[in-house]
């Protein structure tokens, strides 16, 4: 049987254990029994009418339907885009009439030169011109111009059935190319799979006059678990039942437009379910919870999930008496650990069990979903945890991920995302309820157990629209600050999230070049979308002065309460690629930054001369900065970028600063490299799961590792620390290649389990603070402040009145997609300076006959110096005790005749520096 296609969600990465996100504008696999839908499907499209080689005058699109009864397609419409197009419908044709039973609807569009045949009567006209090869058509409820990948997501509000012929959009895969003679025809039913659903051959177009009425067999009585059988489908799918049961959920409104039916008492079926789902919106309209039904359908399956469908008002009746309650499944989580156990229970009404973690909240700002993962903490990235090359321990990972993993909904298929949406208040989340990655979740009533969007669900018995505290609630993980770390000062990382000064508006503004946007709900630009082109481009950050000052507010909030007193920054404009000072975007950051901590609190690292920096045009327009505190360190030397370097020319070349306590003396400096590695999105992908660009960030840490060595070397310090984003997990290979070079991550090294990013619901460390033997010495804590990773992308800047919800508040939370990390440091003392005066008495001596005396006194503004002084002369020593600061000795006699040197060197104290003096004496020969 023919399904309709619905709703698209996006869907996790977990049970292949992703690393990195696909690209591209393909709709992802459609949402079971959810979206308006009419039951109709797009059954033949052809693109190649009147080119050469056709034979058939004009392009068409047909539509079927599969239904027992006529469908009306008043109102609707067809809807075509090429085959790289992104930005609405080009072609829109208005429908009319009806699609009779399992009969056909065929849309005309434009005809070419060429061809010989016409097409049967047409039931309805358009004049779209389609290419002959490739293009994007779907059907739509309305006439309006629609993007099937509006606001960057997926959304399909509005859209019935889409096919995408060898196109950009398409359903889990695209359909094969066409040609002038061929047409691409629908050969099964819809799994909402173009790839699987259509093949390519001769065109057979079929109007309304052509019908083939579906089979109206009587119903067969069956029980619920024997509609749903022991394997993945059911054993009746096709075949019209009769059932009866209890109703536990209802959706009469947000999109599923169906219910669930269970088998009263509790689940007892051995290897099958006792709950199916019951599509249709005028038969959920019949029903509440709680109700002891009657229900007449066909048994179809959807993804993977077991409905009964086609049900209207007239195929459900309420029982006069009551078939009893039911009973909520208490089996753990951890107990439905194969997919087998959980399709068992596919559709039954549960009460969760155990711990359960957010670990992914990224939904939640589309669709007010949440992935959780059994158990008290998010599920890891495995290559985060064990070494990339481990291929059974990475397999074993993933597979305790995919079983772990289970998603909380809210009852509706909206996508408050998209513009249709926008003005309705995202449930679950609020200032106060920020609803974090880690956050442990308390289920307070029973949920259904559902499998939707290919992933399990736990589904709330009915829509939520508010806080759903009577569902779940949550706890609330923020913190106000980082843990202590111990230490004299803080060294911190922070990846700023494209932090740019110069707003796309301003740049196009000063005549640089063009910008998009993307845009509230009121049309206001918000963030930049594509500023400049690929070979110049331009900023890509905030799109207003506006946008920027929320933008700034959060940043500057998040490090101001870091309390370090050195952040490596990345991902910060690189304002000589927009005709400015190189310096300008960290600049404007310091000034922010002083005008909420205080004048003078903040200073940044200058960047070396432009003849020791790589040329412009190979700059990246993101770069790497330092900035620090001047009242409790100051630089050591300028700064350093590694140039020349083949490694870094897709990538950010590090930045090398020394830094010292204030008022220390050079011999304390010690190094900082600032890195940003190619990113995961782009590049070759060396199939070993660590992302796109392995090699490059391999070489980049081989380059990093000479490059550090050399820069140490040059500052006269054994003491390096290597930060930043290295968009490498902890055990993958750029970083054992830093391992291997005598390089520890702090973070796994004193503070291991905290992480710095989330992808996919995956929780790793892109950003590491590492350091080698000398600078680990110093450290005495670590800490990740995880104020970014962990929230919901509702509350960052950029999504600023994307919702009727106001998410924005100044604070550090969701000041970036990135957790800075953070480094407690012990700094050599600082010690006050000695002065030695060594004063010999007499002055003159006569060699291998008199010694001379010699008065030394010791001052120092700490105090009255201790211990001794050492005495030489003539390759000779001697140790002198201090009494109150002075010393007094005899030196000599001297062999050699002339003026002979006497050092006096004072060892120093904890408190007190050491200091030297060196007197000369006279010596003669009398013979």
């Amino acid at each position: 049987m023919f399904t309709t296609s619905r709703a698209s969600r996006r869907g996790l990465a977990l049970v292949a254990g992703l690393s990195v996100a696909a690209s591209g504008l393909a709709l992802g696999a459609a949402a079971p029994a959810g979206a308006a839908s009419t039951g109709l499907v797009i059954s033949e499209v052809y693109g190649g009418g009147g080119n050469a080689g056709a034979t058939y005058t004009n392009d068409y699109i047909e539509l079927y339907n599969p239904t027992s009864a006529p469908i009306s397609v008043a109102g609707m419409s067809v809807q075509y885009r090429s085959s790289a197009g992104t930005a609405a419908a080009t072609g829109v044709t208005a429908l009319s009439g009806s699609v009779p039973a399992g009969g056909h609807y065929l849309v005309q569009e434009a005809a070419g030169t060429g061809g010989t045949t016409p097409l049967p009567t047409p039931d309805a006209t358009g004049t779209v011109a389609m290419s002959g090869t490739a293009f994007t058509v779907w059907l739509a409820t309305g006439t309006t111009a629609l993007n099937p990948t509006a606001d960057g997501s997926t959304t399909r509000t509005g859209i019935v059935d889409l096919v995408g012929v060898n196109s950009n959009t398409f359903e889990t895969a695209k359909a094969a190319g066409t040609a002038n003679a061929t047409s691409a025809s629908r050969t099964a039913g819809d799994t909402d799979d173009n790839a699987a659903d259509f093949a390519v051959g001769a065109p057979n177009p079929q109007n309304a006059g052509t019908v083939t009425p579906p089979d109206d067999p009587d119903p067969t009585e069956a029980t619920i678990a024997e509609i749903q059988g022991t394997g993945d489908a059911s054993p009746l799918v096709g075949q019209a039942v009769t059932t009866e049961g209890v109703v536990t959920a209802a959706y009469p409104t947000g999109g599923f437009s169906g219910f669930y039916l269970e088998t009263p008492g509790t689940p007892d079926t051995p290897g099958a379910s006792d709950g199916v789902f019951v599509y249709g919106s005028a038969a959920t309209a019949q029903v509440e919870i709680g109700d002891s039904v009657e229900v007449t359908g066909d048994v179809s399956e959807y993804q993977g999930t077991t409905e009964i469908t086609g049900v209207g008002a007239d195929d459900v009746a309420v029982l006069p008496e009551s078939l009893g309650t039911v009973t909520p499944l208490t089996v753990p989580w951890s107990d439905l650990d194969t997919p087998a156990e959980k399709e068992s229970h596919e559709g039954e009404l549960v009460a969760p069990q155990g711990d359960f973690t957010v670990t992914d909240n990224y939904d939640t700002n589309y669709y007010a979903s949440f992935t959780l993962a059994s158990g008290d903490t998010p599920l890891v990235q495995p290559t985060d945890v064990a070494d990339a090359q481990d291929t059974a321990a990475i397999a074993a990972i993933s597979a305790e991920n995919a079983a772990k993993a289970v998603t909380l909904d809210d009852g509706q298929s909206v996508n408050f995302n998209s513009a249709a949406n926008k003005g309705t208040p995202l449930p679950w989340l609020s200032k106060t309820n920020p609803v974090r990655v880690g956050s442990a979740v308390s289920f307070h009533e029973p949920v259904i157990l559902e499998y939707r969007n290919s992933l399990w669900n736990f589904q709330p018995t009915s829509p939520v629209t508010d806080s759903g505290a009577d569902v779940a609630t949550f706890t609330n993980t923020r913190t106000a600050a980082p843990e202590d770390v111990g230490g004299d000062i803080r060294l911190a990382t922070f990846n700023v999230l494209n932090y740019f000064p110069t707003t796309g508006e301003e740049y196009v503004a000063s005549g640089q070049g063009s910008c998009t946007y993307y845009d509230d709900r009121a049309g206001n630009h918000i963030t930049d979308n594509t500023c400049g082109t690929e070979a110049s481009p331009g900023p890509r950050g905030a799109a207003t002065e506006e946008s920027l000052a929320r933008q700034q507010a959060k940043i500057v909030s998040a490090i101001n309460d870091l309390g370090a007193s050195i952040v490596s920054l990345e991902e910060i404009e690189n304002s000589v690629k927009l005709g400015q000072d190189r310096d300008a975007g960290v600049s404007t950051l310091v000034d922010a930054l002083n005008t909420a901590a205080g004048a003078g609190t903040w200073a940044f690292a200058p960047s070396p001369a432009a003849a020791d920096l790589p040329p412009t045009e190979e700059q990246d327009v993101i770069r790497t900065a330092f900035i620090y505190k001047p009242a409790d360190v100051v630089l050591v030397g300028g700064s350093k970028v590694l140039t020349g370097s083949a490694a870094f020319a897709d990538a950010r070349e590090p930045l090398a600063q020394g830094f010292k306590a204030t008022g220390a003396p050079d011999s304390d400096a010690f190094a900082v490299i600032v890195n940003h590695f190619k990113s995961k999105g782009s590049g070759v992908d060396d199939g070993t799961g660590q992302g796109n660009a392995n090699p490059d960030r391999v070489a980049q840490a081989h380059a990093l590792s000479d490059f550090a060595d050399g820069f140490a070397d040059d500052l006269g310090t054994d003491k390096i620390f290597l930060t930043g984003d290295f968009n490498s997990y902890t055990q993958e290979d750029p970083l054992q290649v830093l391992y291997g070079d005598g390089y520890v991550d702090l973070q796994t090294q004193f503070n291991g389990g905290e992480t710095t990013y989330n992808f996919d619901g995956l929780a790793g460390s892109l950003d590491h603070v590492l350091a080698n033997s000398a600078a680990e010495a110093m450290v005495t804590g670590t800490d990740v402040w995880q104020i970014n990773a962990e929230e919901s992308i509702a509350f960052e800047y950029s999504r600023y009145n994307y919702n009727a919800t106001d998410f924005y508040e100044p604070d550090p939370y969701r000041a970036s997609d990135h957790d800075p990390e953070v480094v407690g440091l012990d700094l050599p003392a600082i010690k006050a300076p000695s002065t030695v005066t060594a004063t010999a008495v007499p002055q003159v001596a006569i060699a291998k006959l008199t010694p001379v005396g010699l008065v030394v006194k010791v001052t120092s503004a700490a105090g009255t110096p201790t211990g001794s002084v050492t005495v030489g002369w003539e390759g000779h020593t001697k140790q002198v005790r201090l009494v109150r600061g002075y010393a007094t000795t005899l030196v000599g006699p001297f062999t050699q005749a002339g003026l002979q040197p006497v050092t006096v060197t004072y060892a120093g104290t904890d408190a007190i520096a050491p200091s030297s003096q060196t007197v000369n004496v006279r010596v003669i020969k009398l013979f």
